[in-house]
């Protein structure tokens, strides 16, 4: 058995005082009342397993979404295929990205597709308008249709691309599941998660590839072995160094320009990765903490997750006061009217379980 596919323990074991059976509460105010309320399941996990936090089922599974994006992207490292083709720190990026489908990022993922000999009609993620709003105005007042390449996955399915060329396998049909690009991903899914995920609940995402079932407390646990890589084989460690590295690098491939997570990866210099999901999920490995952290909002709201997320990277000091005050309007972000008045705050219950 090769070294990275040596199967990781995933059973987690609860610190004292760690768990709660109740979600967290994220509030949205306008004027002196709660207007609204998400529900949101959090873990906080070491490397070894150890639970620090947990509020809600975190053993429940969930859709992980584009949150899993950086463990697919260590297929483009592992195999090889990042240095057959000369990859660096922005196609990388783009691989673990949702990115906004601005022009700068649009065509990175163009000259990339170039170099692998493919091209934009050889993606399967189909096309919809840039995350962007000045992007997807740009489009719209030139008379163009967003196409594939405008998808927020576009770089995510250039890795796979990249992989199935690198590795001799059709790259007609990725996006199936019984595709040997999917069954690498699933693979990975497993052995940083430390599950079993035969039996998994799966879908289909937006971008058209498998989606599969994972607790959010084993999410965690993958993310803490990028945070503290120490007990992964020496390949995988370089592999997780050099996503890690790439994401904080190139911020601005990361997603959409003023969005949550380029703005927390070019804030926190290396110190944070962070990635978000479709319907509420987020995730980060707090790199000199080695914790990793998993958030699922039951509504589906990334508001809710992007403030929830903001106040774990407060509450356990993964970013110095300075750059937390730089992300202030991060932490509460502001309610405003259509004059562009702060009328109230989107911010995490007085009575958190966290």
């Amino acid at each position: 058995m090769p070294e990275n596919d040596r199967p990781l323990a995933g059973r987690l074991h609860h610190g004292a005082g760690a768990k709660s059976t109740d979600p967290a509460v994220i509030e949205v105010t306008r004027g002196a009342m709660v207007e609204s309320r998400h529900l949101a399941t959090i873990a906080v996990v070491d490397a070894r397993g150890k639970v620090v936090i947990a509020a809600g089922d975190i053993d429940s599974p969930i859709y992980p979404r584009s949150a899993v994006k950086p463990i697919q992207a260590l297929a483009l490292i592992e195999t090889g295929a990042a240095a057959a083709f000369g990859l660096g720190d922005r196609e990388i990026a783009l691989a673990c990205a949702s990115h906004g489908g601005e022009p700068a990022q649009v065509g990175a993922v163009l000259d990339w597709l170039s170099a692998i000999g493919r091209g934009e009609d050889d993606l399967e993620c189909g096309p919809h308008p840039p995350l962007a709003e000045a992007a997807n105005r740009a489009l719209t007042r030139q008379g163009r249709a967003p196409s594939a390449v405008h998808n927020n996955c576009s770089g995510n399915h250039a890795g796979f691309l990249t992989v199935a060329r690198h590795l001799g396998d059709d790259t007609r049909g990725y996006i199936a599941p019984a595709h040997p690009v999917q069954q690498r991903a699933l693979g990975l899914l497993e052995q940083m998660t430390g599950l079993d995920l035969s039996g998994a609940p799966r879908g289909i995402d937006g971008c058209g590839i498998p989606v599969i079932g994972v607790g959010l407390g084993n999410l965690a646990l993958a993310m803490a072995r990028f945070a503290d890589p120490a007990e992964l084989p020496e390949g995988r460690r370089q592999a997780v160094a050099r996503i890690c590295a790439a994401m904080a690098g190139e911020p601005n491939m990361a997603g959409a320009a003023g969005r949550f997570t380029p703005r927390v990866l070019e804030a926190a210099g290396g110190k944070v990765v962070v990635k978000g999901g479709a319907e509420g999920v987020y995730v980060a490995a707090l790199l000199e903490l080695g914790l990793g952290i998993a958030i699922k909002v039951d509504d589906g709201a990334m508001r809710a997750s992007e403030t929830a997320m903001a106040h774990l990277l407060r509450r356990f000091g993964a970013l110095d006061d300075e750059t937390m005050e730089s992300l202030g309007d991060l932490q509460e972000p502001p309610i405003t009217n259509f004059a562009g008045e702060v009328v109230g705050h989107i911010k995490l219950s007085a009575k958190p379980p966290i």
